[in-house]
C-alpha cells in the first residue's frame, strides 16, 4: 500500500490551535496528549536512530513513533506482534463473528462516562453469550473469545460496539471432552440481544444507586430517580443491535480477518482525500447504501472534534479475553482444549518485525541512537512540528 499523502496530523498542525482556542475549555489534558502525539510521531520531535543494511551498507535514518494508542502511524508494529501472538493460539475450528452495538440513545451519557459504560458493555455482552452458550438447549459448553472495542463509526461519529471472535465449541462442564458446534449457526441473536439488554440495563441501575454515573450538562434532566428509571425504560422500546457474521474458513482467515479490526483508530490516514481552506475531506462506506464508498466533507474543526469523541480513559484494556481465554487461564485452558482436539501446541517462537533494506530487501540493523537535538541541528533537518504543543520542542 502507497504511503497516504494526507494524515491526521497534517489537520492537527493546519487547525490545531485555531480548534484549541474554540473547544479548549471543554476538552481534558489527555485529549491534548493525544494530539501532540500524533503531530510528533516519526519526526525529529521525538528523536530517532540510524539504521544500516546488514548485507550493502546502505543507511537511513528513521524517527521514532509516538506509540500512542491513538495515532494513525503507530498500531502497524503493535498489530503485528499481538497478531503473531494469537496466530499460536488458535484453534483448528471454525469461528464466528459477533458484534453487540449500545442504542444510539445511550450515547450522550456514555461520553460522560466512558470508562464505567465501555466496562459494562464488555461484562454485560460477555456474559450473555457465557451464559447461553451453557445453556443445553444451545451449546451446552464453557466457551471462549476474545472481544476489540471500537468507538466509531463510518463518519467518525460515537458509536460503541465490541466485535468477538468465537470458536464454534467449547469444552463440556467436567472439561472431559470438546463438544463442537454448529459450523454454521452460533447463538440465537434475537434471544442473544434480550439477555444483553437485560444483563445492561440492570448493572446500569445498579451504578446510578450506588451513585457512579456522573450527570453533566443537558444529562442533568435525567439524574432525578423518576426520570432515569423513566429513561431506561425507554431502552426497551427497540431491540438492541446485536450480528453474529457468517463464520470463517479457518484459523487463517480469522487472523486475516482480525487484522482489520485490532488497534485500529478511529480513522486511518489512508481514508484522507483532501484538507483545502478549512474543510476536511474523507471516503466512507454508507451500509445503507449496500456499503456504497462515498466522500464526506466537514470543517477540521468538526474532523477534530470526532476524532476526540474517542479518546479513551487511561489504562482502559480495549483487546479483552473471556471464558476459557481468560487472561490468568488462556495458557492452561488452551492446551486441554488442543489436547482433546488432538492437535500439538504451537512450537514456533515469538520474532521481532523487521525492518528491510529497501536497496536489497535485507534486515536493517539500528547502529545509532540519535537525541532530537541531533537531529534538528544535522543540515538537511526537518523543522520542529508547526502547532504550539504544551510539550517543550528543542
Amino acid at each position: 500500500m502507497s504511503h497516504a499523502t494526507l494524515e491526521v496530523a497534517d489537520i492537527v498542525r493546519a487547525a490545531g490551535d485555531s480548534f484549541w482556542e474554540e473547544y479548549g475549555s471543554h476538552l481534558a489534558w489527555p485529549h491534548r496528549k493525544v494530539l501532540d502525539a500524533i503531530v510528533r510521531c516519526r519526526t525529529a520531535a521525538l528523536g530517532g536512530h540510524r539504521d544500516q543494511c546488514v548485507r550493502c551498507g546502505h543507511q537511513a535514518i528513521s524517527y521514532n513513533s509516538c506509540r500512542n494508542r491513538h495515532c494513525p502511524k503507530c498500531q502497524g508494529n503493535a498489530r503485528a506482534k499481538w497478531l503473531q501472538a494469537r496466530s499460536r493460539e488458535l484453534l483448528p475450528v471454525p469461528y464466528f463473528h459477533v458484534v453487540f452495538t449500545l442504542p444510539h440513545e445511550l450515547s450522550a451519557l456514555v461520553l460522560g462516562n466512558k470508562r464505567v459504560f465501555y466496562d459494562l458493555l464488555y461484562s454485560a455482552s460477555a456474559e450473555a453469550m457465557l451464559e447461553m452458550a451453557r445453556d443445553p438447549r444451545h451449546l451446552g459448553a464453557d466457551i471462549g473469545f476474545l472481544g476489540v472495542l471500537h468507538t466509531w463509526g463510518q463518519t467518525i461519529e460515537h458509536h460503541p460496539h465490541v466485535h468477538y471472535i468465537v470458536p464454534a465449541g467449547g469444552l463440556s462442564a467436567d472439561r472431559s471432552r470438546w463438544i463442537q458446534g454448529s459450523s454454521k449457526f452460533f447463538l440465537p441473536v434475537e434471544a442473544l440481544s434480550s439477555t444483553f439488554r437485560g444483563k445492561f440495563t440492570e448493572a446500569l441501575h445498579h451504578l446510578y444507586r450506588c451513585g457512579k454515573l456522573q450527570f453533566h450538562g443537558s444529562l442533568r434532566e435525567i439524574a432525578s430517580p423518576a426520570a432515569f428509571s423513566s429513561f431506561i425504560d425507554q431502552l426497551f422500546v427497540h431491540d438492541w443491535v446485536v450480528y453474529a457474521k457468517p463464520p470463517f474458513g479457518g484459523p487463517d482467515q480469522v487472523l486475516n480477518y482480525l487484522a482489520r479490526y485490532t488497534h485500529r483508530v478511529a480513522i486511518s490516514n489512508y481514508r484522507l482525500v483532501d484538507l483545502r481552506d478549512g474543510d476536511v475531506s474523507f471516503r466512507w462506506r454508507d451500509y445503507n447504501d449496500g456499503g456504497l464508498e462515498k466522500t464526506m466533507t466537514i470543517s477540521a474543526h468538526e474532523f477534530l472534534r470526532r476524532f476526540l469523541l474517542h479518546v479513551l480513559p487511561g489504562g482502559l484494556v480495549r483487546i479483552r479475553h473471556f471464558g476459557l481465554f481468560a487472561n490468568r487461564r488462556r495458557g492452561v485452558t488452551l492446551a486441554l482444549c488442543r489436547s482433546l482436539l488432538g492437535i500439538a501446541a504451537s512450537s514456533d517462537p515469538p520474532t521481532n518485525p523487521e525492518l528491510r533494506c529497501p536497496m536489497c530487501s535485507s534486515t536493517m540493523l539500528i547502529v545509532e541512537r540519535l537525541s532530537s537535538a541531533q537531529l534538528y541541528f544535522r543540515p538537511t533537518a526537518q523543522p520542529p512540528p508547526a502547532w504550539r504543543s504544551f510539550v517543550n520542542t528543542p
